[in-house]
């Protein structure tokens, strides 16, 4: 089970590895990023079109690229991310975020 802390120390590591910028998210990464383009408020899944979890690997380094943030917290099941798109992962994905506040800008 992870903890926030556990999850906020991955993500330092993470970001750590990660070149600065001009990256663009590979496949897998693309392939979560882009379920969040139809969902209010960008939500990303917490599950693949197989149902099988997404890896905790694709949701840190998306959310150390800036591409991801985490957004609520599932009471159910505290170790899952939810997470949200930020107008960086727009643009990653070559999208414009919506109108009015764009996620991930607060």
């Amino acid at each position: 089970m992870r903890t926030k802390a556990k999850t906020a120390k991955a993500g330092e590591r993470i970001a750590a590895r990660l070149p600065a910028a001009g990256v663009a998210p590979s496949a897998a990464q693309r392939r979560y990023l882009v379920r969040g383009l139809t969902e209010p408020g960008g939500k990303l899944p917490l599950f693949d079109e197989s149902g099988r979890e997404i890896p905790h690997r694709t949701i840190e380094t998306c959310i150390a690229h800036g591409w991801a943030e985490a957004w609520i917290r599932n009471p159910v099941r505290p170790d899952w991310l939810v997470c949200r798109l930020t107008a960086q992962g727009f643009h990653a994905l070559g999208k414009e975020p919506p109108g009015g506040e764009a996620p991930g800008q607060h």
